[in-house]
């Protein structure tokens, strides 16, 4: 005779499960990904997909939980689109150290013309050019919460004059972070900004015309934010004269539709929003996800909750 399962868990597809391994005892885990009937009419734990959660939210209308797990950190469209009586998580902790990653590489390759050295090879061309180091350059890292450290962290060997800004000035133990309405100083100063604020009412459109305007010539902007920070207009208008570049791991609109000015430009590198899309992903969920079971059995409250409905 086998014990009554006292939690129960859905997670939307065989990846997650496999990658989470037998349950913590106690826990039942289904598959479930937010589509067609609820399993039950009380799910304890939900983790919903990674990609277009927010539209699959709905379902959880007339469903008891304790908690909805998020596969990612932003939860910007969250709060229109969950029903009442929920507790949300994000998954503060998964996609770190995959972001700090791709920012590196987009810096890197923007910087190094390794764009240009792929198009000539792709033609057969030897294009041997002098292009900007990393080190030495002035870099201004807008967005001071989980990423932004791991992008800290990943740039502390590159020897670059790193200033952080965050919402509010403060001081921590490496030194003074500066508050965003100081941005009007730093920008005419910054070689490279890398722009990983949340989607808020106070940051939409952060990256407009007047903010791009204050970078000096030949400035690299890299957005692994949202795409809705940053004027997509404003940014076309700036790689178009050739005075500024950009490396976009996120773009508005998202997806960009085929034949979109950005895609022509050889200033603008452009990824598909991929900055927690690595094999890191799938173990660092599941070892979320696990905590969260543990504790939840335990009766001790979730990490990282970020929003009740």
């Amino acid at each position: 005779m086998t014990d009554t399962p006292r939690l129960l868990v859905t997670v939307p597809g065989q990846a997650l499960l496999n990658a989470l391994g037998a349950p913590p005892a106690g826990a039942e885990v289904r598959v479930w990904d937010l589509t067609g009937e609820p399993p039950a009419d009380r799910i304890d734990l939900v983790v919903p997909p990674y990609m277009g959660a927010a539209a699959r939210l709905s379902a959880l209308e007339g469903v008891a939980t304790q908690l909805v797990q998020s596969q990612s950190i932003g939860y910007d469209d969250v709060p229109a689109a969950l029903p009442a009586g929920h507790i949300f998580a994000n998954a503060a902790s998964v996609h770190e150290t995959s972001t700090a990653e791709l920012t590196l590489a987009l810096i890197l390759a923007s910087q190094r013309g390794i764009p240009h050295f792929v198009r000539a090879a792709g033609e057969g061309r030897w294009a041997p050019a002098r292009y900007e180091s990393l080190a030495d350059r002035r870099v201004l890292l807008l967005g001071y919460g989980g990423v932004g450290r791991a992008i800290e962290a990943r740039l502390a060997p590159f020897e670059v004059e790193l200033t952080r800004v965050a919402s509010r000035a403060r001081s921590d133990e490496q030194g003074f972070i500066r508050g965003i309405d100081e941005l009007p100083t730093l920008l005419p100063n910054a070689d490279i900004v890398v722009v990983g604020v949340p989607l808020t009412g106070t940051t939409t459109g952060l990256v407009d015309a007047d903010f791009l305007a204050a970078l000096p010539d030949g400035a690299l902007v890299v957005n692994i934010a949202r795409g809705r920070v940053a004027d997509t207009e404003a940014i076309i208008a700036e790689a178009e004269s050739g005075r500024l570049r950009f490396a976009l791991d996120v773009t508005d609109p998202e997806p960009l539709p085929a034949g979109h000015p950005l895609f022509a430009l050889p200033n603008v590198l452009v990824s598909p929003h991929v900055g927690g899309a690595s094999t890191a992903m799938m173990p660092r969920m599941a070892r979320l996800l696990r905590e969260q079971i543990e504790r939840m059995l335990r009766g001790d409250a979730p990490l990282n909750v970020v929003y009740r409905s």
